[in-house]
């Protein structure tokens, strides 16, 4: 009986938590999709500046992972 009531409570908590937490999540997804469409727009404006970046960014990864 007690594990029927600490359930029930765990539920109703998750409940709640999911109905604070999906309009920070909507927002979230929004703001990724904007960003998205503007990193593929740069890109497609710029794409030797785009490989160069992916170039060095990728360059100092791998002297950073090879550090160790």
């Amino acid at each position: 009986m007690a594990v029927e009531g600490a359930v029930r409570g765990m539920e109703e908590r998750l409940k709640a938590l999911e109905e604070k937490l999906s309009p920070r999540l909507e927002d979230a997804k929004e703001k990724l999709a904007d960003a998205n469409a503007k990193a593929k727009g740069f890109i497609r404006e710029n794409p030797a500046l785009a490989i160069g970046g992916a170039l060095a960014l990728g360059f100092l990864i791998g002297r950073l992972a090879s550090r160790r």
